[in-house]
């Protein structure tokens, strides 16, 4: 029921979903079962891949997270983290009020035991037409050099898992590739780093390597990252309004993944952009596939122990 074409866009990207998906996936759609039921008939859909599970109240774009998570215990948003914490479902989807999303993963399903600060991945397209993970992307403005350090291991896990690479090659986001360069944080991070077994780090990295395919993990706190993700969307904006269409700038589209999922809680949750289309949803769904068919967040549990 969340995001600004919710809940229309949701089910038009569900349905999508299901021609993707194996026979065997189900998709469960949080909200009001009559309303979800009606757009399905709109789209003559009648298949068992998709149920409905009723939730009759819905937590608004503009509401606080914690008081309406606390106030609206039936909201979609509620509801689903119950059925992931209940293991009803392997994933959990919404495009709705982020800091909901976030609140509620935090509270519900809770940090994985020894995770300092859970993060919100984003992802950086690469001219080999591979994929960078980049955390984090917004949830953590500060973090501290073990913080960063965790992040490094936890992306390591997700880019072995999920996107399939072997040793994956973790950079530090910073503004020159020396050693001694950055912040008194990053300056402390690269330390940790170039000892720390459980990552192949390659040093630092600066902004014109984020397509280049020198790395397969992009570590930074959610200010610097948030700031690269949404310069990236920037540009993907631009380009379409020049009406100039490149297949790689065309990964810069927030719909070409869907969601940013977030990494170091007992569960997966992917959270979606305010303003997904259904393709963004089919994107995402296919994304959140990906994470439940891998165990990411089991393996991330074992990696850290």
């Amino acid at each position: 029921m969340g995001g600004d074409f919710a809940p229309e866009a949701a089910v038009e990207g569900a349905i999508m979903a299901t021609q993707l998906l194996p026979p065997q996936v189900k998709l469960v759609l949080v909200g009001k079962q009559p309303v979800i039921q009606a757009i399905l008939d709109q789209h003559s859909f009648s298949s068992p891949a998709i149920e409905i599970c009723h939730a009759d109240e819905v937590v608004e774009m503009g509401e606080h997270p914690t008081k309406a998570l606390s106030q609206k215990p039936n909201s979609s948003i509620a509801v689903g983290f119950k059925l992931l914490k209940s293991g009803e479902v392997s994933a959990f989807c919404s495009a709705g009020n982020t800091g909901a999303m976030h609140v509620g993963a935090m509270f519900s399903i809770k940090s994985i035991e020894g995770v300092m600060r859970p993060a919100i991945a984003g992802f950086s397209p690469q001219i080999n037409g591979g994929q960078a993970v980049i955390l984090d992307v917004g949830a953590n403005a500060d973090c501290k050099p073990d913080v960063l350090q965790q992040f490094a291991e936890i992306g390591s896990v997700y880019a072995k898992y999920v996107l399939g690479i072997e040793q994956p090659r973790v950079g530090l986001m910073n503004l020159g590739e020396e050693e001694q360069k950055g912040s008194l944080a990053t300056q402390a991070a690269y330390q940790l780093l170039k000892i720390n077994p459980k990552v192949h780090f390659i040093g630092n990295i600066e902004g014109r390597d984020l397509f280049t395919n020198k790395v397969d993990v992009i570590v930074c706190d959610g200010f610097t990252g948030n700031v690269i993700l949404k310069m990236a969307e920037s540009i993907y904006d631009l380009l379409k309004q020049r009406q100039i269409s490149d297949p790689f700038f065309d990964h810069l589209n927030y719909e070409s993944v869907g969601g940013s999922p977030i990494l170091g809680v007992n569960g997966n949750v992917i959270i979606g952009h305010g303003v997904s289309s259904p393709l963004a949803i089919q994107n995402m769904i296919l994304l959140a596939f990906k994470m439940a068919e891998s165990n990411i967040y089991v393996r991330i549990r074992e990696a850290l122990v």
